[in-house]
C-alpha cells in the first residue's frame, strides 16, 4: 500500500464531504486513515445505491460486489475487484468540469480496497463490521425506494422502521467510533463502555435523524418519504401532502416529536463526548463539532417551515465557525465548555 494511495484517498473525501473532512483533520493520525477510509467506503456504496440512471436490480449487484470485495479485503484477499464502468459514466458531470467526486468514487474502488487490505487485521475487521451494516441500510433503502419518484412516493410504515433505518446508515458509526478510539487511543482508560456504545449509537442515530428533517423536500422529490404513514395518519396527512408548504401548521406536532427525538439523541451525544478523556482533545473536537452543529440546525427547524424547500434551512458558515472557535477557547474550562450543548440550542 503506497502512501501516495492514502493522500489521493484523502485529498478525494474532502471533495465528497468537506463537514466530514473537517471532522477528520482534527482526529489524531492513529484513527484518521482508517475513519477515513471507512467514510469513503460508505459513500462509495451510497453513490451505487443512488445512481438513478441504474436499474434497481444493477445497483442492488453493484451493491452485493462491493460487499464481497470488502469482506476480501479484510481477510487479507482481494478475488476480484467490482467493475464500476457502468455506474461511474451515470454520474452527471457539470459542463466545464471535469469528473465530479462520486465519479472518482467509483473509478478508484481498487486502490480504497488496497488501502483497506494495508490496515491491521482487527482495523480491518472493525471496518468491514461497519460496512457491512451500513449497505444492509442502504440495500433495504434501495429495495423499498429504488423505483420511487416524485410521482410515485413511497414512505416507511412505522417508527420501527424509521429507527433500523437511522441506526444501519448512522448508528452503527458509533459502534465502529468508539471501538476504534478505545483500541488506538484510551485502551486503558476507566471508562464506562456499555455507556459509551450505547450514547454512540444514540449519536449516530441523532445527527441522520436531523438529516432526514431537514430534508423532507429533497427526499420528496426523489420519491422518498422517511416520515412514517403512521405518524402522518395521525394528523391526517399522506406524503403527498408534505410536497406542499401549507401543510406545515398540521404537519408541525408530529414534526416536533421528531425535532424532539433528534435533541434527545444529540443530547445523548453530548454525554458521550463529555465521557471521554479530557486528554483526548481531539477527539473531544471531533464529536463536539457535529453534535452542536445538529443541535443550531434543530434550533432552525424549530422555527422555519422545512416544507417550503425555496430557501433550505441549515446552518451557516459563520455559525460553524463561531461554534467551533468556542469549543477551542473555552476547552480550558471545562464548566464553561460543558455549556456550549445549552448555547447551540438556542
Amino acid at each position: 500500500m503506497a502512501h501516495g494511495d492514502r493522500k489521493s484517498l484523502t485529498a478525494l473525501l474532502k471533495q465528497v464531504s468537506r463537514s466530514f473532512y473537517l471532522t477528520l483533520r482534527v482526529l489524531p493520525g492513529s484513527i484518521r486513515p482508517q475513519i477515513g477510509l471507512a467514510y469513503l467506503l460508505a459513500r462509495a456504496t451510497d453513490t451505487i445505491a443512488d445512481t438513478r440512471l441504474v436499474s434497481v436490480e444493477r445497483r442492488l449487484s453493484a451493491l452485493r460486489e462491493m460487499r464481497a470485495a470488502v469482506f476480501d479485503a479484510a481477510e487479507g484477499r482481494i478475488t476480484r475487484v467490482p467493475d464500476f464502468g457502468e455506474l461511474a459514466a451515470a454520474q452527471p458531470v457539470p459542463a466545464g468540469q471535469g469528473s465530479p467526486a462520486e465519479r472518482i468514487l467509483l473509478e478508484t474502488a481498487a486502490k480504497a480496497l488496497d488501502v483497506l487490505g494495508g490496515f491491521p487485521l482487527d482495523d480491518r475487521q472493525r471496518i468491514r463490521e461497519v460496512l457491512d451494516i451500513i449497505t444492509q441500510g442502504q440495500e433495504m433503502d434501495l429495495v423499498r425506494f429504488g423505483d420511487a419518484a416524485v410521482e410515485r412516493l413511497e414512505a416507511l410504515e412505522t417508527d420501527a422502521e424509521l429507527d433500523e433505518y437511522t441506526y444501519c446508515v448512522a448508528g452503527c458509526v458509533g459502534e465502529f467510533w468508539t471501538h476504534m478510539c478505545r483500541a488506538h487511543l484510551f485502551p486503558k482508560a476507566s471508562l464506562d463502555d456499555a455507556f459509551l456504545l450505547s450514547s454512540g449509537v444514540r449519536f449516530g442515530k441523532g445527527l441522520q435523524l436531523v438529516n432526514i428533517l431537514r430534508d423532507i423536500p429533497r427526499d420528496l422529490r426523489q420519491g422518498r418519504c422517511y416520515i412514517p404513514l403512521a405518524r402522518l395518519a395521525e394528523c391526517g396527512l399522506k406524503p403527498l401532502d408534505l410536497l406542499d408548504p401549507a401543510s406545515m401548521p398540521r404537519f408541525r406536532p408530529v414534526y416536533d416529536r421528531y425535532l424532539k427525538e433528534a435533541e434527545g439523541h444529540l443530547t445523548e451525544g453530548w454525554a458521550y463526548t463529555r465521557a471521554l478523556p479530557y486528554s483526548q482533545l481531539r477527539v473531544r473536537l471531533a464529536c463536539a463539532w457535529p453534535v452542536l452543529i445538529g443541535a443550531k440546525t434543530i434550533s432552525h427547524l424549530r422555527s422555519g417551515n422545512v416544507l417550503d424547500d425555496r430557501e433550505r434551512i441549515k446552518v451557516s458558515r459563520a455559525e460553524i465557525r463561531q461554534l467551533m472557535l468556542r469549543t477551542v477557547l473555552r476547552y480550558p474550562a471545562p464548566s464553561s465548555w460543558a455549556r456550549l450543548y445549552d448555547l447551540a440550542k438556542k
